[in-house]
């Protein structure tokens, strides 16, 4: 071969790896387009499948506009709220992202699908008095109001990386609009003053509630002398007590469905699945703690299982509860146009549910890796014990408020739990090192106790702001859709 021929080829080398970088960018660059298309078709088959059904018939076109709404809200949620329950696992490596979205997705969908309740508060549990309406047709057009400004608040807050209550944001929505129609008289403020105390008990309790299983993990399990044989006398017990809470978790919020379960009721059947859970898992975690080295890192092995069936149970869960929440304003639309009245509680049909179901698949497999990591490994680092006491405590929670009367937002307990863990690890270093400074006569300087903080506060004033601004945000978009839609109509 010729020096000139060598030449060419380098230089053809060269053009081609320039080339490959350019479609490299361009894929990185058009990737976030790749998901916006995906959404904005699912949007529209969704309008579309629902002028399928109604088209010809008298409102049609209101119908078809909510159905495309509900689907956007749907991916909002599934970018947003699915969030909390894979975040803790996939922060942990107990599951891979791709995992923890295949498994969230089939477990959000089947809970519904299958677990969702028939039957559901159009209105947000009561919020707003349906007889202070004028009419059929003010009443659809807050409801779509409270659609379009609810969906808008969660993609913003999805955004900017901060978790927030999605049946939050929908409350607030058809709050600003049954002011902007009816006045402030038609609100329930009883029930709102409920809603904003749950902004600060719910993750307060998810947070003591982790942090004392993590302080039990520390105290019974990591620090003794024979860790594995502790974790053979203790991992089955805290097994146990995981299913045992998300059996009475799943019976009183996912079951209503099938058969209506008081809380007694509920509880026995915890208490019932939680001993059948210790008694299979003692011979099967003796059995996986075989030949393990005595330290904690050992540890996390017998808790990744325990903490992925966790994080399935509560996409399940979240699907039965939250998502007939969420299209519960498209409920409402559907049976005022259908029948020319508003109820406060109506059926929601199954193709409904199918895009609810869908719709949170989509935004999770879109969008939902953002919220994920940032729960998972940006607040504080997890471990599969932290994790663990993270999942623990979002359904022992529920429960808890459930007994309380309160009403509570998973989203709230399960990054108030997260919270928990983190402030309970600052907690626990900063009283080993006094006691080191103490026991060694050592000085700490001031800029390494803050080095050794282990939450990052940016994301833990980001995260409460927008906790606290949802409903009224959500109440002031509201206010502004609905009025733009009333004059525009008129």
């Amino acid at each position: 071969m010729s020096d000139q021929d060598g030449k060419q080829w380098t230089t053809l080398d060269k053009d081609l790896n320039r080339i490959s970088q350019l479609e490299h960018a361009t894929l990185y660059i058009g990737r976030p387009m790749v998901g916006l298309g995906v959404a904005l078709a699912f949007i529209i088959v969704a309008g579309l499948g629902a002028a399928v059904v109604f088209g010809g018939q008298p409102g049609s076109a209101l119908v078809i506009a909510a159905a495309a709404l509900g689907a956007y809200m749907a991916i909002n949620i599934g970018a947003n709220d699915v969030a909390n329950n894979m975040g803790p696992a996939v922060g942990a490596n107990a599951l891979t992202m791709g995992g923890a979205i295949v498994i969230a997705a089939l477990c959000e969908s089947a809970g519904a699908l299958l677990a969702g309740g028939d039957v559901v508060s159009t209105i947000s549990k009561g919020i707003i008095d349906p007889s202070a309406m004028a009419n059929t047709q003010v009443f659809i057009w807050a409801m779509l109001a409270a659609l379009l400004s609810s969906a808008l608040w969660v993609n913003l807050a999805t955004w900017i990386g901060a978790p927030v209550s999605t049946t939050h944001a929908v409350v607030g929505g058809v709050m600003g609009a049954g002011i902007t129609a009816a006045g402030f008289a038609s609100v329930n403020w009883a029930s709102m003053g409920l809603i904003a105390a749950s902004w600060v008990i719910s993750p307060l309790l998810g947070g003591v509630i982790a942090a004392g299983f993590l302080w039990f993990i520390k105290a019974q399990i990591m620090y003794q002398d024979d860790k594995i044989a502790a974790a053979r006398r203790w991992v089955p017990v805290l097994i146990g007590i995981m299913m045992g809470a998300f059996a009475t978790y799943l019976a009183i919020k996912g079951l209503k469905k099938l058969i209506s379960i008081d809380l007694t009721t509920a509880l026995l059947i915890g208490a019932a699945v939680g001993g059948l859970s210790y008694v299979i898992s003692a011979p099967l975690v003796r059995r996986q703690s075989e030949g393990l080295e005595n330290r904690n890192k050992s540890l996390k092995a017998l808790f990744a299982l325990p903490l992925v069936i966790s994080a399935a149970l509560l996409s399940f869960a979240h699907g039965a509860n939250d998502v007939a929440n969420a299209v519960g304003p498209l409920a409402a639309i559907v049976h005022a146009n259908a029948f020319g009245e508003f109820a406060g509680k109506v059926n929601i049909p199954h193709w409904v549910m199918v895009i609810g179901a869908l719709g949170i698949s989509f935004g999770l497999v879109l969008f939902g890796p953002k919220l994920i990591k940032m729960v998972g490994s940006q607040i504080t680092k997890l471990n599969p014990m932290r994790a663990f006491c993270v999942a623990l405590s979002a359904a022992i929670t529920v429960i808890v408020a459930s007994w309380l009367g309160l009403p509570v937002s998973s989203t709230h307990i399960a990054v108030g739990a997260v919270f928990g863990v983190g402030f309970f690890r600052e907690w626990y270093h900063d009283k080993r090192l006094r006691e080191t400074v103490v026991k060694e006569a050592v000085r700490v300087a001031d800029e390494e106790r803050r080095r050794r903080k282990l939450v990052r506060r940016s994301h833990f004033m980001t995260i409460v702001a927008a906790w606290i601004i949802t409903v009224p945000a959500s109440a002031a978009l509201s206010a502004a859709v609905f009025f733009v839609l009333s004059h525009f109509t008129n």
